[in-house]
């Protein structure tokens, strides 16, 4: 008999991670993350953070599962991203879920994304990846979140622990210059639109360039109160 998918086991409960100090390698956070979550997944939505994570786990060994979601709104520039990191990374497994989808596929009425950002983030980004993380049941995610991206993320440390998995956060303290700069160390193949302003890239007709001396998420759903599609803060955040 197959067995079902396995349940999440407390593994929070049984691994204490490491008291990082604040100026720890981001390597080593990854290091440490693969050898104690052998099963860890990788979500990604490809932008500067993402790709530079892509980057320290290929060092660190992963050869794990990279999942996006393409909500069906995605601009050009991030599919076209996708398809060079996968090159790239060809040690890794990139999974695509709503592979396909676009405005009108029937997911949801046409402009919900004007009307109810929420609910069209949680039923075309936030609903797919529950699903497959419901299937997969790794029991921790690695995430390309740093602090200095909003408000949202200020104290987020480099581990989380409890709940229903962990979620390691290696670029929790890399500010933005040094995310840039290791891209260009490293020759990254980063987001066209980066680089014109779209400090965080989304869904296209949710986002738009950071102005000066706005925070680097300030682009998602402008002047709406939101900053946030739901995966990480929220009643169904991972």
């Amino acid at each position: 008999m197959t067995p079902g998918p396995r349940a999440p086991q407390g593994v929070a409960d049984d691994i204490a991670a490491p008291a990082f100090p604040p100026d720890t390698d981001p390597l080593e956070v990854t290091t440490w993350a693969l050898a104690a979550y052998p099963d860890l997944l990788m979500p990604s939505a490809f932008n500067l953070n993402g790709v530079v994570l892509l980057d320290l786990a290929a060092r660190a060994g992963y050869r794990g599962e990279v999942v996006f979601v393409d909500t069906g709104y995605h601009f050009p520039e991030t599919l076209a991203t996708r398809e060079r990191l996968a090159a790239r990374y060809g040690q890794m497994t990139f999974v695509t879920l709503n592979a396909g989808a676009h405005p009108e596929d029937g997911q949801t009425p046409p402009g919900l994304y004007a009307t109810d950002p929420d609910a069209c983030c949680a039923a075309r980004k936030v609903a797919p990846l529950q699903s497959y993380l419901r299937d997969k049941a790794p029991s921790a995610l690695l995430n390309a979140r740093s602090r200095d991206q909003a408000a949202t993320r200020s104290d987020i440390p480099f581990v989380e622990l409890g709940g229903t998995r962990v979620r390691v956060n290696p670029l929790a303290r890399w500010t933005r210059e040094r995310l840039e700069a290791y891209a260009r160390e490293r020759d990254l193949p980063v987001n066209p639109l980066y680089w014109d302003g779209f400090l965080s890239i989304g869904c296209w007709p949710c986002t738009r360039a950071v102005r000066p001396g706005e925070d680097v998420r300030a682009g998602r759903w402008a002047g709406r109160g939101k900053t946030e599609c739901g995966l990480w803060v929220g009643e169904h955040r991972l």
